[in-house]
C-alpha cells in the first residue's frame, strides 16, 4: 500500500539546536500510526512541520505523492490535513454546536457569517448535531465551551477536526491534561474515528497508544529510533531502556 503522508530527510534546526534530525517517515493510507518518545524528542515539531506551522531546514513532505513542503497551513487543510493541539485552541465563548457549525459551513463554502448560517441552514445543523452525538457531546451542545469539563473540550477538539472531513488527522496528545475518569471517553473517541481517515497520533498514555496503533515510530533526540508493529516495539529492549521502562507492556 502506498503512503498517504511521507517525509524524507526532514530536518528542523533552531539556531544550533537540531529539533528534528533526518526523519524519514511513511504513514500508509488508513493507518493508525503512533509517534512516541520522551519529552523533548521532537514529536510536536514533526506535527508542526507536517501542518506548515514550521518550515523545515532540510528535507521534504508529501501528501499522496504531492510535494507540500512549502505550502501554507491553510492550503494543507484544504488538501485534507487536520490536527489537534496539546493545549486546545477552542473558542471559549462559543457553544459546541456553534463551533462545529462554523467548521461545517466553512467546509461547505457557505460563507463566514456562521451565526446566520447555523440558524438558517438545516444541513449544517444536522451534520453538526450528528458529529456531536458521535463524540458524546449532544448533551452539552448549547453550553458555553469554556464551561465544559476538560475531557469534553478535548472531545470537542477532535470532533472539530473531523468536521473538516480530513484525509489525514494529526492528534497531538489528545488525552493530555484529561482526568483519569474522563480518559476512557478519549480512548473510545480515538478508537471510533472513521476507517478512511489516516491517523498519526502523538500520545504519552501508553494504554491509548497500544490499544490504538497498528504501527509505532519511536523518536529520540529528534531522530527515528525504532519503528514497527506495537508488539515488536513493546518488546524491544532499546525502547524499554529509553522510554517505556523495563516493566511496561511486557
Amino acid at each position: 500500500m502506498s503512503p498517504v503522508l511521507e517525509t524524507k530527510g526532514l530536518v528542523k534546526q533552531f539556531g544550533g539546536i537540531v529539533a528534528t534530525n533526518d526523519v524519514t517517515l511513511s504513514v500508509e493510507k488508513g493507518a493508525r500510526h503512533a509517534l512516541i518518545g520522551p519529552n523533548g524528542a521532537g514529536k510536536t515539531t514533526i506535527i508542526n512541520l507536517l501542518t506548515g506551522v514550521l518550515r523545515p531546514t532540510a528535507g521534504s513532505i508529501a501528501l499522496e505523492g504531492k510535494d507540500i513542503t512549502h505550502l501554507e497551513p491553510h492550503k494543507r487543510v484544504q488538501l485534507g490535513i487536520a490536527r489537534t493541539f496539546q493545549i486546545n485552541q477552542l473558542f471559549a465563548d462559543l457553544t459546541p454546536l456553534e463551533t462545529i457549525g462554523l467548521a461545517v459551513s466553512e467546509r461547505m463554502e457557505l460563507g463566514r457569517q456562521w451565526w446566520r448560517i447555523v440558524g438558517s441552514k438545516s444541513v449544517v445543523i444536522e451534520e453538526a448535531v450528528d458529529i456531536l452525538q458521535r463524540f458524546q457531546l449532544a448533551d452539552v451542545l448549547d453550553e458555553r465551551t469554556g464551561n465544559l469539563p476538560y475531557g469534553k473540550q478535548r472531545l470537542l477538539e477532535i470532533a472539530l477536526a473531523i468536521a473538516c472531513r480530513p484525509r489525514v488527522l494529526l492528534l497531538d496528545e489528545p488525552a493530555a491534561g484529561v482526568p483519569e475518569a474522563e480518559r476512557r471517553d478519549i480512548l473510545e473517541a480515538v478508537a471510533s474515528l472513521p476507517d478512511d481517515v489516516t491517523v498519526l497520533l502523538i500520545e504519552h498514555d501508553m494504554d491509548i497508544v497500544f490499544s490504538f496503533a497498528d504501527r509505532i515510530s519511536v523518536l529520540v533526540n529528534g531522530a527515528l529510533f525504532v519503528e514497527g508493529p506495537p508488539e515488536e516495539v513493546a518488546a524491544d529492549p532499546r525502547v524499554k531502556a529509553v522510554y517505556l521502562g523495563e516493566e511496561a507492556h511486557g
